[in-house]
């Protein structure tokens, strides 16, 4: 029998985030489907990037046949590798599940079908970065560092406050701020406007709760943040015992040295107080400096893989 074909069809304008190509194969995509990106990608060690996203694929013939389609369009188009799963950029959803645990999806967190990571190893596809997804059972408990780092950054002229819910698109402007000076060191970053950031975290507005998300100013300019929101339903009659701490960021520099671990601290000591038993950190990149941060407190309870091909 031979194999399926993969048919093409450009992305209509406002795809989110502007995939350059739909591939399909059945009806609609209904045997499997992704996108592809390559007119903006990242660059990688001077190599130029082409992005496999928004993946399903619903038996393992047809994926063979989407990702080697794919593979071959994206060298089409001068690509020297193939990164994937990613919609588009690091901004948007990204990464497979490849260790599960046995604890159920968090709010936010990508969740596949364990056959999807196997499709890519089939396709030629190897691990290009992991990262990993901790839990900490018990709030209750203070990260003995973060006395030592308060008194030092207070000294220096910084204070942590609560999200002021009530002015909430000019307090997204100031973790914009912060998020344009801390992430381009991040692996794959791509810069964001400033209105795609704020579509981004306008559908969490009914979510947030003003002691959970915390900003760092000094001199009363923003130069850190944490965003953590509870783990469960909107409108539960009483509050979900978890959190999610979904970003921690921080203005680089020695002068903010140990922030990160302090806002952690705080955000989860605020939890506590408010009747919170536990807090996920969620899809933490596998460096030394995230393993530090959130290793005081929480033990990995999940990992994700993206994945990469050489091309041509």
């Amino acid at each position: 029998m031979s194999p399926p074909e993969a048919r093409a069809e450009r992305s209509p304008a406002g795809t989110p985030p502007g995939a350059d190509l739909r591939l399909l194969i059945g009806s609609a995509g209904e045997r499997a489907e992704c996108r592809l990106w390559w007119s903006k990608p990242p660059v990688l060690e001077g190599k130029r990037i082409g992005i496999v996203g928004a993946y399903r694929a619903f038996d393992r013939p047809a994926a063979d046949a989407l990702l080697a389609a794919a593979a071959k369009m994206l060298a089409e188009e001068g690509c020297d590798l193939a990164v994937g799963p990613m919609n588009g950029d690091t901004w948007h959803s990204y990464r497979f599940v490849t260790e599960r645990g046995v604890a159920p999806p968090f709010l936010m967190e990508p969740w596949n079908p364990p056959e999807w990571p196997e499709d890519f190893t089939r396709a030629g596809f190897a691990p290009l970065a992991t990262y990993f997804s901790a839990w900490n059972p018990d709030l209750s408990r203070r990260d003995s560092r973060t006395g030592r780092i308060r008194e030092r950054l207070e000294a220096a002229g910084v204070s942590i406050r609560s999200f002021r819910i009530d002015a909430y698109e000019g307090e997204l402007a100031r973790i914009f701020s912060v998020s344009l000076e801390a992430f381009p060191a991040n692996f794959l970053y791509t810069p964001i406007s400033r209105e795609s950031f704020f579509a981004l975290y306008r559908p969490f507005q009914p979510l947030v709760h003003p002691r959970l998300v915390l900003i760092a100013e000094a001199a009363g300019e923003p130069v850190g943040y944490v965003f953590a929101m509870p783990n469960g339903r909107q409108g539960s009659d009483s509050p979900p015992p978890e959190i999610v701490v979904k970003t921690i960021a921080v203005r680089p520099g020695r002068k903010f040295a140990g922030l990160g671990a302090w806002l952690l601290d705080a955000v989860q000591e605020a939890a506590h107080g408010m009747g919170f038993q536990s807090a996920i950190h969620a899809l933490m990149h596998e460096s030394n400096h995230s393993l530090n941060l959130s290793g005081r407190s929480a033990t990995i309870m999940r990992r994700y893989t993206l994945y990469s091909r050489r091309l041509g």
